[in-house]
């Protein structure tokens, strides 16, 4: 598979048309994985906004802890999140390879196998971590909700909602790697960490909804 252009240049460098030409093209890569973390940079990064709307204004000022961690997290979730995207195409290119691994003797058939296995449990790794910043991303918007500038409230909602979209998106491309890993153990487990994870992400993001249609106030979080 053509990568080079892939392994050189970060998506992060790339302009947002260069990656959108790039994600409709016929090449393999960046796919879901990647899409799904660059969503959710896109969602961290309105954390940052709003954090930024709401800082240094008297009406917000009871939140200004709040505001000042969440713009600082969701400025690293976003660097985060676009490294991930990265990392998910050269996790795929490292699994196409293997795939692609010569076949003719039985030494090389088992050679193949291990280096298929080991190839498609990075591939599975990957998106998880996107997952578990998900969870992070999730938590900074309900934190924001009904503390944060009011006009920028939809903003806090979008945030959540690209989170949520984002997880599980890259949840399924680390289902989809599983089988490959021939550890029933390692799918089991992770499968079930996944799960738990969406849930978690889905009632968080129905809290930050909630909040954010209500239109009312919360108090300052907790110390």
């Amino acid at each position: 598979m053509e990568y080079s252009r892939v392994a050189t240049v970060s998506f992060s460098d790339l302009t947002l048309a260069q990656f959108v030409e790039r994600l409709s093209s016929a090449e393999p890569v960046p796919g879901g994985g990647s899409a799904s973390a660059v969503a959710a940079a896109l969602g961290a990064s309105l954390i940052s906004m709003v954090a930024s709307l709401s800082t240094g204004k008297p009406k917000y000022a009871v939140y200004e802890e709040t505001l000042a961690r969440c713009q600082v997290l969701g400025q690293h979730l976003a660097t985060e999140f676009l490294r991930l995207a990265d990392r998910d195409a050269e996790a795929y290119a490292a699994y196409s390879a293997a795939l692609k691994l010569p076949r003719e003797t039985e030494a090389q058939q088992e050679d193949r196998k291990a280096a298929i296995r080991a190839a498609a449990r990075v591939a599975a790794d990957a998106p998880w971590e996107c997952v578990k910043a998900c969870t992070q991303l999730a938590v900074l918007a309900e934190a924001l909700a009904g503390r944060s500038n009011v006009n920028a409230a939809s903003d806090v909602l979008v945030a959540a909602l690209l989170g949520e979209a984002a997880a599980r998106g890259a949840a399924e491309n680390v289902r989809i790697n599983l089988p490959a890993t021939g550890d029933d153990i390692y799918g089991d487990t992770m499968n079930q960490q996944v799960d738990s994870a969406l849930h978690d992400i889905a009632a968080i993001a129905a809290r930050t909804r909630e909040i954010v249609l209500s239109g009312q106030a919360q108090e300052p979080e907790a110390e």
